[in-house]
């Protein structure tokens, strides 16, 4: 599924890991499930960071693949299969489960740890959406760096059932605890801003907590001449 070219790239990129990535597989007899364990394979002979787990279980969406650490309260899946413009979300959360530093801000990475609430996201994608990756790679971090955040990234072409019940019109569209959240393009940043209502409080509180001083402006203009 991989070339080698792209293979090399990839193995160069996991090389950044700092911790074990647990990859755990829900896979039946079917093509899909016999495409993902092809691509998680070659992703565990890639780094010896990288354990895979297969379970037959019938559990859950199949087929479908959890990212976890030996530690680390983690709740992180895609269902179906990320490759086309999913591939570089994969790539990044592999590398964010593994203990790489993302390029969000100090602030931002606080903001999304310090979130009150539980929250279940699920995104519906599809390969060719050129907005979904941004999406998918907000809330998949949001999930890195809050244990009480899980998302679910999934590819609606497999899971036409749930589109078809939830009549899902376009993508992305991200459900939060079951009910829409929002659609379209998204950065972590506005995610953000709609979950933490009471941001502005504390951003006040921080304001008051300063020490008060006094200001003295000497300037050139008319004030300063007479």
């Amino acid at each position: 599924m991989l070339d080698a070219n792209l293979q090399s790239q990839l193995k160069t990129y996991l090389e950044r890991v700092t911790r074990p990535i647990q990859i755990t597989a829900h896979a039946d007899d079917g093509a899909k499930s016999r495409e993902m364990l092809d691509l998680l394979q070659t992703l565990e002979s890639l780094s010896d960071k990288i354990s895979l787990q297969v379970l037959r279980d019938g559990q859950g969406r199949v087929p479908s693949f959890d990212l976890g650490t030996p530690g680390q309260d983690i709740h992180l899946t895609f269902a179906g299969l990320p490759m086309g413009h999913e591939f570089t979300s994969l790539v990044l959360a592999l590398l964010q489960v593994g203990g790489h530093p993302s390029k969000a801000t100090a602030e931002l990475i606080e903001q999304v740890q310090n979130l009150e609430g539980d929250y279940r996201f699920e995104t519906y994608f599809s390969l060719s959406c050129q907005n979904c990756p941004d999406v998918v790679q907000a809330l998949n971090l949001a999930a890195v760096l809050n244990p009480r955040i899980q998302h679910v990234a999934i590819d609606g072409a497999l899971f036409q059932e749930e589109v078809e019940q939830r009549e899902i019109m376009s993508v992305p569209t991200v459900y939060l605890n079951g009910a829409v959240f929002d659609q379209g393009r998204m950065t972590l940043e506005q995610i953000v801003a709609k979950l933490d209502t009471n941001a502005s409080k504390r951003d006040a509180e921080k304001i008051a907590a300063k020490d008060v001083f006094d200001v003295l402006v000497v300037g050139g203009g008319p004030a300063g001449a007479a």
